[in-house]
């Protein structure tokens, strides 16, 4: 007798039990494993005891493993797994509707309004669902929920109260309900007497992923790209602050293998470590889903390194392995970076135009910490300034109006700078704005959308670091770095860095 295997899992059920029995960490978040006897499912990095191969369920999500009966694992915690990149996942539709249910889309709206949203009727978007991922969008935004008050029982010490809410419930009444419902034990059972970490006031969470991860040089891009008082990068360590459904607050983030120890048995802490102002406590879900997209830490970086190096990038991977594409707590936040400095990354600090932009738009915010202090300018108070105004703080007319154009299409909801939204439609709405051109619509695209596949041609100077004679010449070797072609142009702009 073999395991069953779910039929939406792409691989063979050999190849996961091979996995399973070999705790392969970069399987982990690809798969989970239900044991039939005991009917709890499991990431397959866990440490218990392997099950007979006869008593196993492989499923794609922790959504699927709960629809079909399976509680989560109180060892290995299927809710810190790091989940999969967009072109390692299902058709776009349900992408993009998983994604926003990830974000807490359907907290307090309904699935009809997320099928409006995404321009489909609701009966689709169920079939949808049921075809790639086997469960209902209910079904999903309800794991979501539970699996995220999980995590905040075991790690935090905030009040039963406060995790219902953080995590997407409506009233207490019901948290409790689907608690015990779905994992039959009530909330205080997972309250622990010596819960996580605490920095000063602020919640303190972990947010998993695969290794390698070049997390100093996400830093550094990270850095060039920072407008003075809204972010902060020192050493090693990302603060910046934002604001989400009208919460306002401050984050604080760096990777924990690389300054922490080996646990217990030697397993690295493959995690950043986030420490949240409690500001934003009741932002919980669609924060965690926007970090995770700010450091692309759904990526497989061993499986595109070693396509990457096979195709003539090995020396770039083997200088910098696990490069991430820098991602944005808001899309527009990006683009309007872009615009305003003109170019798309910088080796500096963005210049003294954003951020002139950013203190007389952008919205003052009271902290405690003297280098962060303005969120940047939202959409709607671009395009309410207008282009003069922003001529008046030395922003050139040509520019000036790009952007007013595009904060518009964002304020008035006709264009979505999000992971999930139709790449191409997105870049062809970004080319028709005068002054966006193929290079700038193109890398928006890459990091607003976290689309793995976008490249831009039109960059001359990635062409001379990949050794390319001609144009012909570089689309011909940029054609065999597919899918991952925007992290090989990571790779290039890394190559064309001073090293230390």
């Amino acid at each position: 007798m073999t395991a069953s295997v779910t039929p939406s899992l792409a691989l063979s059920g050999d190849v996961y039990a091979r996995a399973l029995d070999a705790r392969d960490a970069r399987f982990d978040g690809v798969f989970f494993v239900g044991v039939t006897t005991t009917r709890i499912y499991c990431r397959p990095v866990c440490p218990s005891r392997i099950s007979f191969r006869s008593h196993r369920r492989f499923f794609g999500s922790a959504a699927a493993a709960e629809g079909a009966g399976f509680r989560p694992c109180l060892r290995c915690r299927p809710e810190l797994a790091p989940g999969c990149a967009p072109v390692d996942a299902i058709p776009r539709l349900a992408t993009a509707a998983a994604r926003r249910i990830e974000a807490g889309a359907l907290n307090g709206q309904s699935v009809a309004e997320l099928a409006r949203s995404l321009g489909v009727s609701e009966r689709h978007l169920r079939r949808a669902f049921e075809r790639e991922l086997g469960v209902s969008p209910i079904a999903l935004a309800q794991t979501h929920r539970l699996l995220l008050a999980k995590r905040l029982l075991a790690d935090t010490n905030l009040s039963v109260t406060r995790i219902a809410f953080a995590s997407g419930f409506q009233s207490l009444r019901r948290f409790n309900a689907a608690f015990r419902a779905q994992y039959r034990m009530p909330p205080s059972a997972l309250v622990r007497s010596a819960r996580s970490e605490m920095e000063g006031e602020f919640v303190r969470l972990t947010l998993a992923y695969r290794p390698p991860f070049a997390w100093r040089e996400l830093c550094n891009v990270l850095a060039g790209d920072a407008i003075g008082g809204v972010e902060t990068v020192e050493g090693a360590r990302y603060g910046r602050t934002v604001s989400i459904g009208g919460r306002s607050g401050v984050f604080f983030a760096e990777d924990a293998s690389a300054q922490a120890t080996h646990a217990k048995g030697h397993r690295a802490r493959n995690f950043v470590r986030v420490d949240v102002s409690p500001s934003l406590v009741p932002a919980l879900m669609p924060l965690l889903a926007r970090l995770r997209q700010l450091f692309d830490l759904d990526a497989d970086p061993a499986r595109i390194d070693e396509h990457l190096a096979q195709t003539g990038l090995g020396a770039a991977v083997a200088l910098v392995p696990g490069i991430r594409i820098p991602g944005g707590i808001d899309g527009f936040d990006i683009a309007l970076r872009a615009l305003l400095r003109g170019r798309v990354f910088s080796a500096s600090p963005t210049s003294d135009l954003a951020a002139r932009v950013t203190r007389a738009i952008g919205e003052s915010i009271e902290t405690g910490f003297p280098r962060l202090t303005h969120l940047t300018p939202s959409a709607e108070r671009i395009a309410e300034a207008g282009s003069a105004k922003l001529c008046a703080f030395g922003v050139p007319r040509h520019r000036a109006d790009a952007v007013v154009a595009l904060a518009r299409l964002v304020a008035g909801g006709e264009l979505r700078l999000e992971p999930g939204s139709d790449v191409i439609e997105t870049r062809r709405a970004l080319m028709q704005i005068r002054g966006i051109g193929d290079q700038l619509a193109t890398v928006i695209v890459m990091r607003t959308l976290s689309w793995p596949d976008a490249f831009p041609f039109a960059c001359g100077s990635m062409a001379h670091a990949a050794n390319a004679a001609s144009a012909p010449a570089f689309r011909a070797l940029a054609e065999r770095w597919r899918p991952w072609r925007a992290y090989a142009a990571m790779q290039l702009w890394q190559l064309r860095q001073p090293r230390p």
